[in-house]
């Protein structure tokens, strides 16, 4: 019996999951972290369009976003794979796909979500503090030497310099325009010029899972395993693609509780900002 079950299933449509969960970075400080970087999901990726028999690699996305930069090499290393193998790529919103979340799900041909989905936050922020009069307060004499006009740039400790914002606002909207420039080019006709202004897609706007699809940054409401048996087959075999741990995690060791609590403060603070 076992001889027969693996030959009709050896016919039968693979779907390759992998999960993409938390905030997007360079990485963590700490071994434990659910961070996104290319650098962690690149094997993932690759493992996912392994397989003759590979129908569809659905990506599972639950992310408010963060860097950039690791948000297009992770979505490009995709793309490079689907083309390659010539393997379809579904998006699969849980929760929230903002910002740079929102950036991983382009990478799809596909974009599903729930009705209460967060979707969206199309643009870029960058934040900090200033502690110009808290030094003054206590009494404190910073010394600081440096070579390079903008060495000292955005110092916190100094008053705001009107040519240290403009030289940040410039890099914004250069950043700004490569996402849009790539929801573009990703989602195509299914949004129109009148849409993107009326509803204020580029303009950092969240939207429901359900005004997603009526405005074009997904494509509909549906759960993984249900539009992929509707798509596919009813017998449609699902495997997850789990990242390997690293060898000092399989021995026990981990970061510890302070470090594990710092982390988790630093993703909530992301999710935070969605009411998550």
């Amino acid at each position: 019996m076992k001889l027969i079950s693996k030959f009709f299933n050896k016919k039968l449509p693979v779907i390759n999951i992998i999960r993409m969960s938390g905030v997007i970075s360079t990485g963590s400080r700490f071994p434990s972290s659910s961070h996104l970087s290319l650098e962690g999901l690149e094997k993932q990726i690759e493992r996912a369009f392994e397989g003759k028999k590979v129908s569809g690699v659905a990506i599972v996305i639950n992310s408010p976003g963060g860097s950039p930069v690791q948000s297009a090499l992770i979505s490009e290393r995709i793309l490079e794979l689907s083309k390659k193998n010539n393997i379809p790529v579904f998006a699969f919103v849980e929760d929230v796909a903002a910002s740079g979340g929102y950036w991983l799900a382009c990478a799809a041909d596909e974009i599903f979500v729930m009705p209460a989905s967060i979707v969206g936050s199309i643009g870029v922020i960058s934040a900090g503090f200033g502690f110009v009069d808290v030094i003054k307060k206590i009494g404190i004499e910073r010394r600081v030497f440096s070579k390079g006009e903008n060495k000292g740039m955005l110092d916190p400790f100094q008053p705001q310099n009107p040519d240290d914002v403009k030289l940040i606002t410039d890099l914004q909207e250069e950043i700004h325009e490569q996402f849009k420039d790539w929801v573009s080019l990703r989602r195509g006709k299914k949004l129109n010029k009148e849409t993107i202004k009326e509803e204020g897609i580029f303009e950092a706007k969240i939207f429901s899972g359900t005004k997603a699809c009526e405005i074009g940054l997904a494509d509909a409401i549906g759960e993984l395993k249900q539009v992929m048996r509707n798509r596919f087959n009813d017998k449609v075999i699902f495997k997850e693609i789990t990242g390997k741990k690293k060898l000092s995690q399989r021995l026990g060791f981990s970061a510890s509780h302070y470090s594990k609590v710092i982390d988790y403060i630093e993703e909530r603070i992301a999710f935070a900002k969605f009411g998550l």
